[in-house]
């Protein structure tokens, strides 16, 4: 890989961790306005959905971070660049979308799932065809 683009996905991944860790700390400001003391993870329906933002993203990165690192080093650095920040995209509009309603967190649902699902495949093909090449 070159260092162009182990830079852009080093960059994408410094990305996705400030994202969560923007979300953690709106976990906590909610916290605060909505009076729910830790260790408690219920209480009021907006902390809740701020929690949900936090554990969700959590729960996507634990997948998409590893296969946008496998998809750059076996397939393209700037492809899987590209996806991270979608899948970043996606769980922006995921939070905006479920802090206004539950129903509306669908779109950012799917963008971000289909970022992280193109990320595995694509990592998953350049894997195997590297297999296959030695």
């Amino acid at each position: 890989m070159e260092q162009a683009g182990l830079a852009s996905v080093a960059l994408v991944t410094l990305l996705m961790g400030m994202q969560c860790l923007y979300f953690s700390f709106k976990v906590g400001q909610a916290r605060g306005k909505y009076n729910v003391q830790a260790p408690a993870t219920t209480g009021h329906e907006m902390f809740e959905r701020a929690y949900r933002i936090h554990l969700n993203t959590l729960e996507m990165l634990f997948v998409a971070l590893p296969a946008m690192w496998v998809c750059a080093i076996y397939l393209d650095a700037g492809f899987a660049a590209l996806l991270g920040l979608v899948f970043i995209v996606g769980r922006f509009v995921y939070a905006s979308g479920y802090l206004q309603a539950p129903e509306r967190r669908a779109r950012g649902t799917i963008i971000g799932f289909l970022a992280t699902i193109a990320l595995v495949l694509g990592g998953l093909w350049g894997v195997i065809a590297a297999m296959l090449a030695s």
